[in-house]
């Protein structure tokens, strides 16, 4: 039994193959029953679209069975402790995956959980956007190792797994934010303050929402002033290789960290990497369970 918790469970070689896995599945996907007679439980903190669909679906085309759990629709608002939810479930489900405004309760769940615990976002990672970032960059641009892949913007949980995931892929994450908004805690990424130096030869440009559901509504002016000169624009993205792809997490904002142009333009893989959330995590779940 082990969980998914940073990204950073995970050696090269298994990574390496559950990303050949996760192609496997996507080109065929129904061909696995892993989860045959088997249910997961799905418990989201916050809103999602990506997250729940891609999980929900994956699921099922395993064979398994999703229980999609609010708060409001559990105990926990009555008091019942993470503790006493964690024995709970873990005599019903395969597996427990939780989108969470708290670390906190992330890491209190893996550690009573007799089953394995995904993180399907927290406010320090998100693991499982990460696989799928990484199935994208290979189908785009092949062999991961030695690439470079620059990341403009917050240095927020989704900059933190991209540096943990491709260090472990072999890749050089390169993110770029402004003062007060750097990532921290990430010795596998180099850290820029300008985002034209760190997009400079990059394989892959990625940027991300500049005022999430976990800022501080007061503060989103002040983060857009700071943020802007770091939006993710054609002019930004021709000083990358020729052969750069632009990606980014969703959901978007055009006209403010990425421009229109980039996001529906002929260089971005940006739907592509909404699609691959579902074959990463199926891969996943077959490691997990496996």
């Amino acid at each position: 039994m082990r969980h998914f918790i940073t990204g950073a469970e995970l050696t090269p070689g298994e990574l390496g193959s559950l990303l050949d896995r996760a192609a496997q599945l996507k080109a065929a996907p129904l061909s696995s029953q892993a989860l045959a007679g088997q249910a997961v439980a799905l418990i989201f903190e916050q809103p999602s679209t990506r997250t729940r669909v891609s999980f929900e679906v994956g699921i099922a085309e395993l064979g398994g069975h999703p229980v999609l759990l609010r708060p409001e629709e559990m105990q926990i608002t009555r008091g019942e402790s993470i503790r006493d939810v964690a024995h709970v479930l873990s005599r019903q489900v395969a597996a427990i995956g939780l989108r969470t405004s708290s670390d906190d309760t992330l890491s209190e769940l893996g550690h009573w959980a007799k089953v394995p615990v995904v993180n399907m976002l927290s406010p320090s990672h998100h693991p499982c956007q990460a696989l799928a970032d990484l199935l994208t960059l290979r189908e785009a641009l092949g062999e991961l190792e030695g690439r470079t892949l620059a990341y403009v913007g917050d240095g927020n949980n989704v900059a933190r797994s991209l540096a943990i995931a491709g260090a472990i892929a072999g890749m050089e994450v390169r993110v770029a934010s402004p003062p007060g908004f750097e990532l921290h805690e990430a010795a596998a990424a180099r850290l820029f303050s300008d985002p034209a130096e760190a997009v400079s030869g990059a394989d892959a440009v990625y940027t991300d929402v500049w005022v999430s559901m976990s800022d501080d509504p007061a503060s989103a002016d002040r983060r857009r002033e700071a943020l802007a000169p770091f939006r993710l624009d054609d002019a930004l993205l021709d000083r990358a290789a020729p052969h750069a792809v632009a990606l980014h997490c969703l959901p978007a904002h055009p006209g403010e960290e990425i421009s229109q142009g980039v996001l529906y333009g002929p260089r971005q893989r940006i739907w592509d990497q909404a699609e691959n959330r579902r074959h990463a995590q199926k891969a996943l779940l077959e490691l997990l369970l496996g």
